[in-house]
């Protein structure tokens, strides 16, 4: 293929002077075939597609909601009409000189995943300053990817570290040579204030800076949220080594992460989320990609040995809490425990959607699609006791604790008219998710 013929993919939101400056400057040196995915509002979008007009085989494509650079690379790869070599380049990349294309394309061999900017990071998608048994992270700020091996991987995900899904899985095949870096590229990228630079000039997150976080702060959160409340798990299972059984399967790193704490551990999951069947069947011993309400008395006397049952979001997606509780009970070992998380619908903030309607369904939380039952910290306790089990453990999970002076007093007022301790009540209200370790009555 002629490095003239290479196509270029880039994503674009809300900023029509980054797209200038990446179309005029790259024009200035290529005259290859560029299609710019566009997620941008309808105040920005048309500004977008103007400069894009100003160029030749420039092509728009617009979606009319935040595609999100994950998602949009992973349209443009699965859409497309895509072969051989494909450069994707972040909307706030500069071309300074010709030359980089033709350094990575001699770079990338056929049966490679791809070049470019490479780094480590952990399975969380976070840089780490080690390299043995760390992910090799190819960056999509500028990237030249062989499409049809590309295609044979995970997609890019709407995630902080797009690449995540697709690097985690040539991680754990054994195949992160597939993906090779390049020192001047990462040179350059990481050159942000002074210093020559060889081909390229490239601020990071031009985007976030002209248009918002572009949702990696809330990224960002929810991943130092979901590392702490795995280490919470990980507290009460029993140690190693040992059989864990978790119905639910919502989260393939805390498998992983029990493994390599006790590598004797054997960890067993099922769960309703085939878009996470391969990830967690690689951390997994065994997977059982199911619903768990459909699992009968049968099959939990086959896994009569486990030592602990985590339910992780599997109690409220239940559609009979009281009956998968009752199967484990009939078979679990005297020695053995059920440690659960679970959402609290007593938290302040349900209590005040709930006050003004605002009910409005969402992709997660207590208003979500899967969400089949509510729980508050009471009939948690009494669904357990009424199945046969006695908690010995409990911790509140707070994230968000209600610090209004005025809806804190409005609170406790409310709950002491019923005549409920109002601060038992308060403190009730705060927790987002309760973690309960349970053992055999």
């Amino acid at each position: 293929m002629h490095i003239d013929t290479i196509p270029v993919i880039s994503v674009s939101y809300n900023s029509a002077e980054l797209i200038e400056d990446l179309l005029s400057s790259f024009r200035a040196h290529y005259r290859n075939p560029v299609t710019i995915i566009d997620g941008s509002g309808e105040q920005h979008y048309r500004a977008i597609e103007a400069v894009c007009a100003r160029y030749d085989d420039v092509r728009f494509i617009h979606f009319d909601y935040n595609i999100h650079h994950g998602p949009g690379m992973a349209w443009a790869f699965q859409n497309l009409e895509l072969q051989g070599p494909v450069l994707v380049l972040d909307s706030d990349v500069f071309i300074l000189k010709r030359g980089f294309l033709e350094d990575m394309a001699q770079r990338l061999q056929p049966g490679m995943y791809g070049v470019g900017y490479v780094n480590h990071v952990n399975e969380g998608g976070y840089d780490v300053d080690y390299e043995q048994g760390a992910v090799r992270y190819l960056h999509p700020a500028c990237m030249l990817v062989n499409i049809e091996v590309l295609r044979q991987w995970p997609m890019p995900t709407k995630h902080g570290a797009p690449m995540t899904e697709p690097m985690l899985a040539l991680h754990r095949a054994g195949q992160g040579q597939l993906v090779q870096g390049i020192d001047w590229l990462k040179e350059d990228f990481l050159n942000t204030t002074t210093g020559e630079r060889h081909y390229l000039r490239h601020d990071w997150q031009g985007t976030v800076k002209r248009s918002g976080s572009y949702g990696l702060d809330e990224w960002n959160q929810k991943s130092r949220q979901a590392a702490e409340l795995r280490l919470m798990v990980q507290t009460m299972l029993p140690p190693g080594p040992r059989l864990l059984f978790e119905l639910g399967a919502n989260d393939a790193l805390l498998a992983r992460a029990c493994k390599e704490a006790d590598p004797a551990t054997r960890y067993l999951a099922a769960g309703s989320h085939p878009d996470k069947a391969s990830v967690t069947q690689n951390a997994c011993d065994a997977l059982y990609p199911c619903d768990p309400d459909t699992l009968d008395d049968a099959f939990f006397r086959d896994h009569g040995a486990t030592d602990c049952w985590i339910l992780d979001q599997a109690l409220e997606r239940s559609a009979a809490p009281e009956q998968l509780l009752a199967r484990i009970r009939k078979c679990i070992r005297p020695d053995a425990s059920v440690v659960a998380v679970i959402p609290n619908a007593q938290h302040w903030g349900m209590l005040l959607r709930m006050a003004i309607g605002d009910l409005a369904y969402s992709a997660e939380g207590l208003l979500s699609p899967g969400q089949r039952r509510w729980f508050s910290r009471v009939t948690m306790f009494e669904l357990f006791r009424q199945a046969g089990f006695r908690i010995v453990q409990g911790a509140p999970v707070i994230r968000q604790p209600l610090q209004h002076p005025g809806v804190a007093a409005a609170l406790r007022q409310l709950t002491a008219s019923m005549g409920v301790d109002p601060e038992l009540a308060f403190q009730d209200a705060q927790a987002d998710l309760y973690l309960i370790k349970a053992v055999p009555c």
